[in-house]
């Protein structure tokens, strides 16, 4: 179910990166990100494309630009492209890869945070309700119907040694999708040394 969204957005990611630069271009040294083998300060902007309409899409990125932004981050909010279960949905305001292409088309780079815990105050999180209906679902730990996180070290501790596997879990299963750009685990302060630290 949630890996062919992975992949998708996956996908995304990379076609995010092809205009303003090759995704195999991206690294990083533990000081900043690599562009191009030069060093790269991301001045990003938070556009989540589904509380905005596609027609407004153009003008909230061409305006993030204007200031100064490089990058637009967002989300992807699972609830709104897999309302129920099996069925998927990636149109209106949930067309993310309308979305993506307005952001290559002015020449930025894209942060594609996948979740499927989204914070953002979003209603659950952007997880899909029925989720909580599937037999054996625990929430942001250890659970085989439920893996992959979004700031997950401060509610790491609260699981013990099942948390501490679901965050090893979560960065060793981004890693080796090879999509050939860094991986950031946000507010993880134990990320492995092939995943980016991002503490705030």
């Amino acid at each position: 179910m949630m890996m062919k969204l992975l992949l998708l957005c996956f996908l995304l990611v990379l076609l995010s990166n092809t205009t303003p630069t090759s995704a195999g271009n991206v690294t990083y040294d533990r000081r900043s990100l690599l562009v191009n083998g030069g060093r790269k300060l991301i001045i990003s902007a938070a556009i989540h494309y589904p509380r905005s309409v596609p027609a407004m899409w153009p003008g909230l990125v061409q305006t993030a630009k204007e200031g100064g932004c490089d990058t637009i981050e967002t989300y992807v909010f699972w609830n709104g492209h897999e309302p129920t279960q099996g069925n998927y949905y990636f149109g209106g305001r949930y067309d993310l890869v309308k979305f993506v292409k307005i952001v290559q088309q002015a020449g930025m780079y894209l942060i594609l945070r996948i979740g499927p815990f989204v914070a953002a105050e979003w209603n659950f999180g952007g997880i899909p309700v029925w989720l909580h209906y599937v037999n054996g679902t625990v929430f942001r730990t250890d659970n085989e119907p439920f893996k992959i996180e979004n700031e997950y070290g401060y509610y790491e501790g609260a699981y013990g040694d099942a948390g501490k596997r679901y965050a090893m879990w979560a960065a060793s299963m981004a890693v080796s999708q090879n999509i050939g750009v860094p991986w950031i685990m946000c507010q993880q302060f134990d990320a492995p040394e092939t995943v980016v630290r991002f503490l705030a």
